[in-house]
């Protein structure tokens, strides 16, 4: 699937092109499936053109979970075979087809315990979660954790990571999603916008939702932090509350953690649907439209 020209879903094309051949330091992966971001969307729509510079045509999807078929002069690590999973750089050609280059760089081994295809839905929102509350956030055990936004997939990640860390979570979600997160070890879920039930303050918000509250704020302890991946608000200085951006980037030590975590039970992965790959324009539609629950993973 790629696109030619910027523009609505519609300019997604199911086409046919020449398998790509790896160079120095390139692997070249089978596709067993990748999924849809966010960013996929904004970078199709024309609307970070500055940010993202593609070259046209432009095939999406960041995320890829496969088989290595064959590699670069120099890339040590991986043979043919290999199952892998990572975090494609945006500017370059994505997994939304059957063959994609990768540099070695961004590729980990992928976890051995589910589909292939479902491990596309860790590397970008897993790492997404990890850095917001450990690099960002600096999550500590003992402290309190406010997720808001966490029934989306980095929230269900980040809930997982936060109370695996010692942490007591409280998640805001819509009601279908609370046992979820219960059971993925939220000790409290409430409404999206009930912040009135959160009775103590807390150490750590990670806001997930499109826009940062005013509300949070007031929630942080003196000391804590706000981590958004929104437009960051105001921080307190009379109380010492920073807050920051989380900008997520490609690290294969994080993500190659990440999949350990998987393999030992401690981290779920949750794919909300499964679709082939030639469905991804009504992908594309239906995220625009505020219809796209959780992780769509798409299969060759």
């Amino acid at each position: 699937m790629r696109y030619s020209e910027y523009g609505g879903p519609d300019v997604l094309r199911h086409e046919e092109a020449e398998r790509p051949q790896p160079g120095p330091g390139q692997v070249l992966v089978r596709v067993a499936g990748t999924s849809f971001n966010g960013v996929d969307a904004l970078v199709r729509a024309g609307v970070l053109q500055e940010v993202f510079p593609v070259r046209l045509p432009h095939i999406p999807g960041v995320d890829v979970a496969g088989t290595v078929e064959e590699t670069g002069d120099g890339v040590t690590g991986f043979r043919p075979g290999d199952a892998v999973i990572g975090f494609l750089p945006i500017v370059d050609g994505g997994a939304a087809a059957e063959y994609v280059l990768a540099p070695a760089e961004v590729l980990a081994a992928a976890p051995e315990s589910v589909p292939l295809a479902d491990a596309a839905a860790l590397p970008v929102v897993g790492l997404t979660a990890w850095q917001g509350l450990f690099e960002l956030g600096q999550v500590r055990p003992g402290q309190r954790v406010l997720v808001h936004g966490a029934g989306g997939a980095v929230g269900g990640y980040a809930v997982q990571l936060a109370a695996q860390a010692g942490a007591t979570v409280i998640a805001t979600a819509r009601d279908e999603h609370a046992d979820r997160l219960r059971s993925n070890g939220a000790a409290q879920v409430v409404g999206r916008e009930a912040f009135g039930e959160v009775r103590e303050p807390v150490d750590v918000v990670l806001n997930l939702a499109p826009e940062t509250p005013p509300e949070l704020t007031a929630l942080v302890r003196a000391g804590g932090i706000v981590v958004t991946s929104a437009t960051p608000p105001e921080p307190d200085e009379a109380r010492g509350v920073r807050a920051e951006r989380v900008f997520v980037r490609s690290d294969a030590a994080q993500l190659r953690h990440l999949a350990e975590e998987v393999d030992a039970g401690r981290l779920r992965i949750h794919v909300a649907d499964r679709r082939p790959l030639a469905e991804l324009p009504a992908v594309h539609e239906a995220a625009g439209a505020g219809k796209l629950a959780g992780k769509t993973v798409l299969v060759p």
